[in-house]
């Protein structure tokens, strides 16, 4: 299975910024495409934004669009998501996890077979 590692989640105000890591223990990711997912207490998990392997594609969901950015580092150990204009119903756990391809739909983004949810990051929106 391919187990992520998320980071970076905290509380902030509303209005402020957060930038969130995804990482996999001793290896790239340069060869996986990678969502971000997030569910929050009482709903269900939906996905967020995607990038694909080569980084070439990314896609959002409309809630977070023009906020959100998803990103590879150069090196390609690493999958970021900044996030910009939180407001309180961003507050959720953040997951990543290796997805079957980046598609423009987020509500169509699924995980692989082998792809595993993590632990997740909690980003708490308020004042």
């Amino acid at each position: 299975q391919l187990q992520l590692v998320e980071s970076g989640g905290g509380l902030v105000q509303p209005g402020g910024s957060l930038r969130l890591s995804c990482a996999a223990a001793g290896f790239t990711l340069d060869d996986y495409a990678i969502g971000w997912f997030r569910q929050a207490p009482g709903k269900e998990r939906e996905g967020v934004s995607c990038i694909s392997s080569s980084g070439g594609t990314t896609n959002y969901a409309d809630s977070v669009k023009g906020r959100f950015t998803i990103s590879r580092d150069t090196a390609k150990t690493t999958v970021y998501l900044q996030m910009n204009s939180l407001k309180p119903e961003d507050t959720a756990i953040y997951y990543c996890v290796n997805i079957v391809a980046c598609l423009h739909n987020m509500a169509t983004v699924s995980p692989t077979d082998f792809g595993s949810w993590g632990q997740g990051t909690q980003v708490t929106v308020s004042s």
